[in-house]
């Protein structure tokens, strides 16, 4: 099956930037760096999400603290080798930025008035590891599901996602190798990470909270599909 990846991976995000901006890396003379955006939640809390980003989509100005932009890109993840452990990191790979005044964003390739929040992922990907379904001390249920998702030059990106309700029950029955399409929102969330030597350390995690998720049948072209109205927090 022909793949394209750009319809494998995708998002779309609006939000403020936070902090300044830091060198990752270089790659044949081109310079990358990485930058926080703040992202607005409807909850009144805000996500803030590392986007890694080309010197050939900046200017001067256009990581400066506070200014708001439109960023579109891909949601990746790589191996970190840190005191002999492995450890996933997540990042959004930008593709292309653009400024945006406050309540404008890009629609349709025009600019438009709107007082909305933009947070979108699109992944078409496969189960790589059995969800992991649970249930809160208040009842609320959830499942832990990885994902991998195909890139170019036979890589893949792994990203964790969170589902709810009733996603989070349906997917607890997904089995290993099972091809699906979800649609979400990236998020982060601070934990406590604590070591064998009782000390700990506070970290943060991004994945995308899963808002629809469909399986995909690839022999007969039937498709599952179930949604969560209430946006997680």
């Amino acid at each position: 099956m022909d793949t394209n990846y750009l319809e494998n991976n995708y998002l779309t995000l609006v939000g403020k930037v936070t902090g300044e901006k830091k060198f990752s890396h270089e790659i044949y003379g081109e310079r990358f760096y990485i930058f926080n955006l703040s992202i607005p939640r409807l909850s009144g809390n805000a996500d803030i999400i590392p986007i890694t980003v080309s010197e050939r989509l900046l200017n001067e100005e256009t990581l400066t603290e506070g200014r708001k932009l439109l960023v579109k890109g891909q949601f990746r993840s790589y191996n970190s080798y840190e005191n002999e452990k492995n450890r996933l990191i997540l990042t959004v790979f930008a593709k292309d930025i653009m400024e945006v005044e406050e309540n404008e964003v890009e629609e349709e390739n025009e600019i438009v008035k709107k007082d909305i929040i933009t947070n979108e992922v699109v992944l078409v990907g496969y189960i790589c590891k059995k969800p992991i379904y649970r249930q809160t001390p208040f009842g609320r249920e959830i499942s832990d599901i990885l994902l991998a998702v195909n890139r170019a030059y036979n890589k893949s990106d792994y990203i964790p996602c969170i589902a709810w309700g009733r996603n989070a029950r349906f997917c607890q029955n997904l089995d290993v190798g099972a091809q699906v399409k979800v649609v979400g929102r990236v998020q982060s969330r601070t934990y406590e990470k604590k070591f064998e030597d009782g000390t700990s350390e506070t970290r943060v995690a991004y994945e995308v909270s899963v808002g629809s998720l469909e399986v995909i049948e690839e022999k007969d072209n039937e498709k599952e599909e179930i949604s969560e109205d209430k946006e997680a927090v």
